[in-house]
């Protein structure tokens, strides 16, 4: 398994933009996908964004679609989730996970290899 750091969380207001970062350690040796996972208060965590080891293929929830940008830098095992045009809603502890198997099982969130301890985002209106 990998281990997973979040960094880059913060306050910001609405309209601003915020990139956070996730760095892996452990066994980055194999190929795993990445992506990025948010829950808020009160709220069913839910999938953000997700990217292939090749960074080939990605995916992205409806509600970040043109706003969200995620990326990854395999020299550095680290993956990043530009953000911008932020809104309040986007206020949520942002995850990262790593799934071993496909970019398709990591969407779905469920049994995956490993997941961050999380970072806060607060969007301020």
């Amino acid at each position: 398994q990998v281990q997973l750091v979040e960094s880059g969380g913060g306050l910001v207001q609405a309209g601003g933009s915020l990139r956070l970062s996730c760095a892996a350690s452990g066994r980055t040796s194999r190929s795993y996908a990445l992506g990025w996972f948010r829950q808020a208060p009160g709220k069913e965590r839910e999938f953000v964004a997700a990217i292939s080891w090749s960074g080939g293929s990605t995916s992205y929830a409806d509600s970040v679609k043109g706003r969200f940008t995620i990326s990854r830098d395999n020299a550095k095992n680290t993956v990043y989730l530009q953000m911008n045009t932020l809104k309040p809603e986007d206020t949520a502890v942002y995850y990262c996970a790593a799934e071993e198997s496909s970019v398709g099982k990591l969407v779905l969130g469920v049994d995956l290899s490993s997941w961050g301890q999380g970072t806060q985002v607060t969007v301020s209106s």
